[in-house]
């Protein structure tokens, strides 16, 4: 797995992969991937600012600031052959908002957008609104989901709260900016390229009942699919791997040139 600051050097003819996490994680949500995509896709993760490698780095609360910080990347990587974008929840809304925004410089468009457990833009969720109230109304919401701590780390005052909760925080208020820019008709809209819509089959969040209100999100047919687990699935082998042939059919059904 490479970095976003490798992009430029990666240019074997591999379909390369950019892989957006949930909130409050970075690149190790992927550490899994490089091998379980398969050697015809190469993983590119790409970490928000104010985590891992990162983290000295003033964190984006809105989309004007994850735009500055992410899409370069993502208009180089388009000049250098064929790409592809997975998102996993929050990831899910960051990866629509660049493609999106890929769409309206007019570069050349990723073979699909994969979004996993996350509802569509106009679907609202408590846990987006949630980013401002107090711990005791957040953390349940949180426990919800199954991303709390155990042991000493998830005491009042210990390094979970220290350290996690307010990236955590921050990108809640990021996942309510673009959910309000999605529903925007100037930022937001339809996409024109293949998406593909995963969820866990105990997800308590992000039902795979919920997987079709993504068709209003995209211009042709989505493709669904269930695989088994919890809200952040990704850490299991089934869903890069489902992921990775994705890339390898694109990639088998483009013109010949290499692009759309």
């Amino acid at each position: 797995m490479v970095s976003r600051t490798e992009v430029d050097e990666a240019g074997d003819g591999r379909v390369r992969l950019h892989c957006l996490a949930h909130a409050g994680a970075g690149v190790a949500s992927y550490r899994r991937w490089p091998v379980a995509v398969g050697p015809a896709v190469e993983v590119v993760a790409l970490p928000l600012p104010g985590r891992e490698s990162r983290r000295r780095e003033p964190r984006v609360t809105d989309r004007d600031g994850l735009l500055a910080d992410l899409l370069p990347t993502l208009l180089e990587s388009a000049q250098a052959g064929p790409y592809a974008l997975y998102g996993h929840s929050l990831g899910a809304l960051v990866a629509y908002t660049l493609t999106r925004a890929l769409a309206d410089a007019g570069a050349p468009p990723p073979l699909f957008l994969a979004v996993g457990a996350c509802l569509p833009p106009h679907v609202a969720t408590a846990l987006v609104s949630a980013a401002d109230q107090p711990d005791e109304e957040l953390l349940p919401l949180l426990g919800h989901l199954g991303s709390l701590p155990q042991g000493p780390a998830a005491s009042p005052g210990g390094l979970w709260h220290r350290s996690v909760l307010p990236v955590l925080r921050d990108d809640l208020r990021l996942a309510k900016s673009l959910r309000d820019a999605a529903l925007d008709p100037v930022t937001g809209g339809h996409v024109d390229i293949p998406v593909l819509v995963f969820a866990g089959s105990d997800d308590p969040l992000a039902a795979p009942a919920a997987l079709s209100d993504w068709q209003q999100w995209a211009t042709g047919p989505i493709e669904a699919r269930t695989v088994d687990g919890d809200h952040f699935f990704a850490g299991d082998t089934a869903l890069p791997q489902l992921v990775g042939q994705a890339c390898r059919d694109h990639a088998a059904a483009l013109p010949a040139g290499g692009s759309r």
